[in-house]
């Protein structure tokens, strides 16, 4: 057991700890992590009666496309209001298997990164 898991445990099992009713623990997080799917994003759109449901759907994948395409080809997407992705290569390096605690070698590889936009950051 590494000292990180100790410690956790320790402080986990210390009378000090607030406990959490399951009821409530799983309560406070379905109120602060709501997901919003396709079918949700959609549903907002149609709202508008600008367009209708079908049109939406159509609007959202070919704007997931876009940007699919872009990252794959390397490019940075801006996204006012939201952020800017971009694709960041990850170096390879050693890592441990857990429960077995054998070494890895963890390949190169590459990873979408979001810089969050300030207006954003600002408004939650």
């Amino acid at each position: 057991m590494t000292k990180a898991r100790r410690k956790a445990k320790n402080a986990a099992s210390s009378p000090a700890m607030k406990r959490v009713q399951p009821e409530q623990a799983s309560q406070s997080a379905a109120e602060t992590a709501e997901k919003v799917g396709k079918t949700g994003i959609v549903d907002r759109m149609v709202e508008g009666g600008a367009v209708t449901r079908s049109q939406a759907a159509s609007v959202l994948d070919a704007a997931v496309e876009v940007i699919v395409n872009a990252l794959r080809t390397g490019k940075t997407v801006g996204l006012p209001g939201l952020g800017t992705l971009s694709v960041k290569a990850t170096a390879a390096r050693i890592g441990v298997r857990p429960g077995t605690s054998d070494r890895i070698e963890i390949p190169a590889g590459k990873k979408v990164s979001i810089k969050v936009a300030a207006d954003l950051k600002k408004n939650l």
